[in-house]
């Protein structure tokens, strides 16, 4: 490592006096000479004025010299420049044979200031040369005689080269501090500020550039227009000096290079002339770019700190107010949280009796043909199972037990959507108004049940109403900081899309506020609501991971506001719903249910189906079913079983020994064993009791037919295939493969390629939809079941951006989407499972 230069070093071993001063004239340093020749030891200079340590001398009765100096400091501290001394005369002790004398010495002084960060004078830098041999060398020359005069002057010629010799080693010392001085100095010449004189500092500050022998404009281009040629145009004509703190600088740190932002600290010193003209600049500074980062680094952390103070002052100042409503909240979600426990074992409970109820009344259906009266009976019967599954899924979203199916999705989309489906149910007396923000984010949260949330919210403001008034909805972004997070402990900071929906009702006390999200709380009258709406708000937003707050006063209406978490990623538009005739099969299923009630009507229903129907009461008898080696299709078990095996562990168990297999689990209440964080886990299928018979028949249909796909298209890939001749490579179909089934993908890849097609395969409409954008496809294979948007819709509209291709629609679903294919235009219709004549069948339909 180089040595450093040690400043003290050298200020105390120089052979000049040096002294240092405060604005109070009072001792701060001195150096060695100066108290060898002021006869002074350190310890008593320091901290005492200059003119108590040295009083002014009794036997000169005009006091000139102490008149002198303290005039000269006045000067530096008023000015703030160098002030000089010519000649002082004072008196110094000496130590002789007799004793210490005063001997009148004179001396010429400079007194520099030294500046803090303010620009005003800190400390005086006092700097003496002895002069008496030059003074008494003066006077002898008036008065000697010629002789005597001549050898006195080549006496004093002897001393003046001594001198010389001296100044010429502190020249050269000089010299060296400036080269090596940890700061940037320059010396410039004349009006047009001409390098004569660098560091090294400062060419490592401007580059390294050629800069001597040149003015600063041309030496220094890019620095035009930042104020610093301004500054020494003014210092050069007004002969005053510049200090900068801090300033930005963009210069070149290297030829060619992009400009580099720095900050210097700087001194614009003029140089003067005897006659008190300006001949030139000395430039001294320091690069403070890393002090100022670090800087403005710890202003933006006391800045943050002083606000905390000023969190933390109010809330001091608030804290039993707080403290008190901290404990209100305490105890509200406490009690909250019980209740929500409460209620999701009730609606487990409840969702199985209505399954019961709802599969018994679907099974009389076959039995009452024909017959109105029954009928209408039974349809009234289900309508109130129907009811009662919605009671029990509010039920669950105010115990934040329901299982979430979330996407990302663009609020204000969804809002406008709402449009008719408001209308009708808020009625002609209520107008609506929507307020939909530019640039609005996306969140990720259940459109379903978001769309229940604010259907809940605008018939609560309808009924505040009375039916007549107007509802505002709002969708914008929103930002919670960390002051409005410490203010509600379940908030965290960060960024938000907002839904807000205000009425113009009778609006809520403080009491019925306090209440507002209680499960069965309610202020409408008997028979006119359940009590269930907001809570069921409230349990979804949590679940969802946002926040939700009321503001309402009795007499001017209410307004809630929905903070739901930004999503960064792209939307997903919904999928269609799949609906057209019910299908059965006669595949092996295994049901596993402990509630024997529920547990026959499903193996009743099933059985109607034209299903296989195995049965067992908790997950041990159904691995043991399994274990047996009977063959088996799908499991169909519980959630919530009973017994030391979790349907979780079977499901895996399962797979493992019938890696083929499908499961498909049920429940009314899913605890946490396969919805973690309110979402389903990847890959798990899940039919919420109560469900109708249309949905288990198509659920099993889609999940059987995919497993169909699966075995086919590897039994054909294990095959030996007699398909003729393969077309060549540039005959083939040019095919976009979509298929989220990574198995199917795959096989149903290979056997394209078998045909002779060339073949993209991805996994989502998105990815197709940037596929075909890219253009070059003569066919679009796609599956009618893709995650978050449909193969009907993701065909539509390719076939509306790109009027030539031609669609194939594959399908678990049989003949449910042959009406929605139809739409496509030409669209063949694939059913699951398929095999290489079906693919070639197909392929022929669309010109292949």
């Amino acid at each position: 490592m180089p040595n450093t230069l040690d400043f003290q070093a050298l200020f105390s071993l120089s052979p000049n006096p040096y002294m240092v001063l405060d604005r109070e004239l009072r001792y701060v340093a001195a150096n060695e000479a100066y108290l060898r020749l002021t006869a002074s030891r350190l310890e008593e200079l320091l901290g005492r004025p200059i003119f108590e340590v040295f009083p002014h001398d009794p036997a000169d009765p005009s006091n000139a010299s102490a008149r002198l100096l303290r005039t000269s400091f006045e000067r530096v501290l008023a000015g703030r420049v160098p002030d000089t001394l010519a000649l002082i005369p004072y008196r110094v002790p000496l130590q002789t044979a007799e004793g210490v004398v005063l001997e009148e010495r004179y001396w010429s002084a400079t007194h520099t200031p030294i500046l803090d960060a303010r620009g005003d004078v800190a400390f005086i830098l006092q700097h003496t040369v002895d002069v008496t041999e030059l003074h008494r060398l003066k006077q002898a020359m008036s008065a000697a005689p010629l002789d005597q005069m001549q050898a006195g002057v080549l006496h004093r010629a002897r001393l003046v080269q001594e001198k010389n010799t001296l100044l010429d080693n502190e020249r050269r010392l000089l010299l060296q501090l400036f080269e090596q001085a940890p700061g940037f100095m320059a010396f410039m010449r004349g009006r047009e500020h001409v390098f004569e004189l660098t560091n090294p500092a400062y060419e490592q500050l401007v580059g390294h550039r050629e800069v001597l022998g040149k003015s600063v404009r041309e030496a220094l281009p890019e620095v035009e227009g930042q104020g610093f040629f301004e500054l020494l145009d003014r210092v050069f004509t007004t002969g005053e000096p510049v200090v900068g703190r801090g300033q930005q600088l963009f210069v070149q740190r290297e030829p060619g290079a992009p400009l580099t932002e720095a900050y210097v600290d700087f001194v614009y010193q003029p140089v003067l002339e005897p006659d008190g003209t300006v001949s030139g600049i000395f430039c001294q500074g320091h690069d403070v770019t890393e002090q100022k980062r670090a800087q403005d680094e710890l202003r933006k952390h006391r800045e943050h700190l002083e606000e905390l103070v000023r969190e933390r002052t109010r809330a001091l100042r608030e804290s039993e107010a707080e403290r008190r409503q901290t404990e209100v909240a305490l105890r509200q979600s406490q009690k909250m949280e019980a209740v929500g426990k409460l209620t999701g074992g009730v609606a487990h409970d409840f969702n199985n009796l209505l399954q019961v109820i709802g599969g018994n009344l679907q099974l009389l259906q076959r039995d009452i043909v024909g017959n109105e009266r029954a009928q209408r009976r039974l349809e009234t019967a289900v309508g109130a199972v129907e009811r009662g599954a919605r009671l029990a899924a509010q039920l669950l979203a105010f115990a934040r037990r329901q299982p979430l199916e979330p996407a990302v999705i663009n609020l204000g989309r969804l809002v406008r959507g709402m449009g008719d489906l408001l209308r009708r149910a808020l009625g002609e007396g209520i107008e609506i108004e929507t307020v939909i923000a530019g640039g609005l984010w996306n969140t990720l949260a259940d459109p379903n049940q978001l769309e229940n949330v604010i259907l809940n919210l605008a018939i609560n403001a309808r009924d505040a109403m009375d039916g007549e008034g107007r509802l505002t909805i709002e969708a914008g972004n929103a930002m919670l900081d960390d002051h409005y997070a410490l203010l509600h402990q379940d908030v965290e900071a960060g960024q938000y899309v907002l839904l807000a929906i205000s009425d113009t009702g009778s609006g809520m006390s403080p009491e019925v506020l306090e209440r507002a999200f209680e499960p069965f709380f309610t202020t409408k009258p008997e028979g006119r609501g359940t009590g269930l709406g907001l809570s069921m708000v409230y349990g979804f937003v949590k679940q969802t991971g946002g926040h939700i707050k009321i503001y309402s006063e009795v007499g001017h209406g209410t307004t809630i506001k929905i903070y739901l978490p930004r999503s960064l990623q792209a939307e997903v538009v919904a999928t269609e719903p799949v609906t057209g005739p019910i299908e059965g099969g006669t595949e092996t299923i295994l049901v596993v249910e402990d509630d024997p009630e529920v547990r026959a009507t499903v193996v009743e229903l099933l059985t109607e189906l034209g299903y296989r129907v195995l049965k067992a009461a908790d997950g041990q008898s159904a691995l043991a079913v399994i274990q047996s080696g009977m063959p088996v299709d799908l499991l169909f078990t519980d959630v919530v079983m009973p017994g030391p095996v979790r349907s979780p562990d079977l499901a895996r168990q399962a797979k493992a020994l019938l890696p083929d297999l499908e499961v498909l689990f049920t429940s009314g209440y899913t605890e946490n064993a396969i919805v973690h964080g309110g979402r389903l886990d990847p890959g798990v299928s899940l039919l919420s009791k109560p469900y109708r018979r249309e949905d288990l028949a198509r659920k099993l249909r889609h999940l059987l037919r995919d497993r169909q796909q699966r075995s086919s298209s590897r039994r054909v890939l294990a095959t030996p295939v007699h398909a003729g001749p393969a077309p060549a490579k540039a005959d083939g179909l040019r095919i976009l493969l979509v298929e989220d089934d990574e198995d199917i993908r795959e096989s149903a890849h290979e056997l394209l390629e078998v045909l002779g097609h060339q073949v993209t395969a991805v996994a989502s409409a998105e990815a197709a939809q940037q596929a075909l954008e890219a253009g070059g496809f003569d066919v679009l294979f796609t599956d009618v079941s893709l995650p978050g948007r449909s193969g009907v819709e993701l065909a539509r509209e390719a076939v509306r951006r790109h009027p030539g291709l031609r669609v194939i629609i594959a399908s678990g679903h049989g003949t449910s989407v042959v009406t929605a294919g139809g739409e496509v235009g030409g669209a063949v219709l694939l059913p699951k499972p398929y095999a290489l004549p079906e693919l070639k069948g197909a392929l022929a339909q669309v010109g292949g």
